[in-house]
């Protein structure tokens, strides 16, 4: 634009001079359907949205079918007889309690070895129980299991004491105090079991082992036919433990405890090491 011909600040409109006369802009002409819209503002570095997932029907049909098999194998796995007990025994709170003892003197040698003592009943979980505190413990071959207990599940005695076996331990019944001094104490039914698996068995003084009968929990279809499978289990258990076959004629004849005399748990090799000191 040249200086002659300028746009007046004031007014909006043109002359060609700034004395000559003044002349008005050209008119636009009218809108039909009215003025265009603005358009809108451009995101810069935006990419497109072209990967956004959006589920069809069947794929939220095909995902609810799954979540519904999940929750069907759960309640399944939880109505199984034992579930609820197990859960509470590995969750919430065990049936058997631990102390790790460091200094016990458990045959009167003056020789003082590490040990653990358990209590309680031996429940459903028992077994991988056991299994965790001897990782905590850290005891040595030779070590002690200290036990006292009324007894509990079967399966679950003679899995721990395989795992007593395994880790070559030996097994006493009784408990001791913090300076290690030992004290009688009783261990019948699966207990026993627990304390067959001991590499060697000390017998202390005043101490009980108590056996009976055991029975299959749960539905039987032949009851004397899964009683005769069970005294089998436990007659194999006994015989790879090293301990005669008289103990399972023994708990086959009654159902009550029968608290051995020690001479005749020595002389099945129940006990391997007689404790005579009081």
């Amino acid at each position: 634009m040249s200086a002659d011909d300028r746009l007046d600040e004031g007014t909006g409109v043109h002359r060609s001079s700034p004395t000559g006369p003044r002349i008005a802009p050209p008119r636009q002409p009218p809108y039909r359907d009215g003025p265009p819209r603005a358009a809108a503002p451009r995101r810069a570095n935006v990419p497109p949205q072209h990967g956004i997932f959006r589920p069809s029907v069947w794929s939220v049909v095909i995902f609810v079918l799954l979540l519904s098999g999940v929750a069907i194998r759960a309640y399944r796995d939880l109505s199984r007889p034992g579930a609820w007990d197990y859960s509470r025994e590995t969750l919430v709170a065990p049936s058997m309690k631990s102390a790790v003892i460091p200094n016990v003197d458990i045959d009167g040698s003056g020789r003082g070895r590490r040990a653990l003592a358990i209590s309680g009943d031996i429940g459903v979980a028992s077994a991988s129980w056991l299994h965790d505190q001897l990782k905590k413990a850290q005891l040595s071959p030779g070590d002690v299991i200290l036990l006292s207990s009324d007894g509990g599940k079967l399966n679950q005695g003679t899995i721990m004491g395989e795992i007593i076996r395994a880790h070559g331990l030996a097994t006493a019944v009784g408990t001791a105090d913090a300076s290690g001094q030992v004290r009688a104490a009783s261990c019948a039914s699966a207990c026993v079991l627990v304390y067959a698996g001991g590499k060697t068995r000390y017998g202390i003084h005043g101490s009980l082992l108590g056996v009976h009968r055991f029975t299959t929990e749960g539905p039987m279809h032949d009851p004397v036919a899964e009683t005769q499978r069970t005294q089998g289990r436990v007659l194999g258990y006994m015989t790879k433990m090293g301990v005669s076959s008289r103990i399972v004629e023994l708990m086959s004849q009654t159902s009550d405890i029968r608290w051995l005399n020690p001479k005749d748990a020595f002389a099945m090799n129940l006990i391997t090491t007689p404790v005579d000191r009081p």
